[in-house]
């Protein structure tokens, strides 16, 4: 009889708690395959810290499983918001920690743009922008597949005034808008994936990627996070 060594690990990771909060999605869903998932969002701005417990709970009830049954977690890992990385990240590590169950870091970007997958044709290719401060954005570009993507142009921080030649007649995804005052063509107001798809980015690419030493966990800033020393 010949195992499958790898599908047979993957296996042992569902039922997976995902958790995403990254930027606008404050969110969370118990997923057990494509055909059967149960995901609880809230989009309201500076609430993460409060609600992202409240979405895991309902995640939860409506999978009608108890806590203990679910077998490792997968969470949004960036680039995204600071703050709210670091409250998913502590929420993943608080859980995980109480369960022994590892945790999945998902690449945020990724993991939209795999969500993109099946809402695009073959070869489309995609720009996610999400802002960084005043001045600067997360940037990557990628060719959607059938049911993957490839880099047309690697994650990178970008100054905004080189954004307008980098994504002439690409469809952009991301809250670049709030700093760009010109019009955006072909823009789509989408900066985070839906919590079920850091679960399927995980189930898809997650293999081996299973961290059970979770103390040292950190999100993917790409910046340096750095607090600036208040003049007296």
């Amino acid at each position: 009889m010949i195992v499958n060594l790898a599908l047979s690990s993957m296996n042992n990771m569902f039922p997976v708690l995902a958790i995403e909060t990254s930027d606008n999605i404050c969110g969370a869903s118990v997923y057990f395959n494509k055909e059967k998932y149960f995901s609880s969002k809230i989009i309201l701005k500076h609430s993460h810290s409060e609600k992202i417990f409240d979405a895991i709970d309902t995640a939860i009830r409506l999978a009608s499983i108890d806590k203990t049954e679910i077998k490792s977690i997968a969470v949004s890992g960036g680039p995204g918001s600071f703050t709210g990385l670091r409250i998913g990240m502590s929420a993943a590590k608080g859980i995980a920690q109480s369960l022994s169950i590892p945790i999945i870091i998902v690449p945020t970007f990724e993991a939209l743009a795999y969500q993109l997958c099946s809402v695009f044709p073959e070869n489309t290719e995609i720009i996610i922008a999400n802002k960084v401060g005043r001045d600067e954005l997360y940037f990557a570009k990628f060719q959607l597949m059938s049911n993957n993507y490839i880099f047309k142009e690697d994650l990178k921080i970008i100054p905004l005034t080189e954004f307008n030649s980098l994504s002439k007649d690409v469809i952009i995804f991301g809250n670049v808008a709030e700093l760009n005052s010109g019009a955006l063509v072909n823009f789509k107001n989408i900066s985070a994936p839906d919590p079920e798809f850091i679960a399927m980015w995980a189930e898809n690419f997650g293999t081996g990627k299973e961290i059970n030493d979770i103390d040292f966990i950190e999100p993917n800033y790409i910046k340096d996070f750095i607090v600036k020393e208040k003049k007296t």
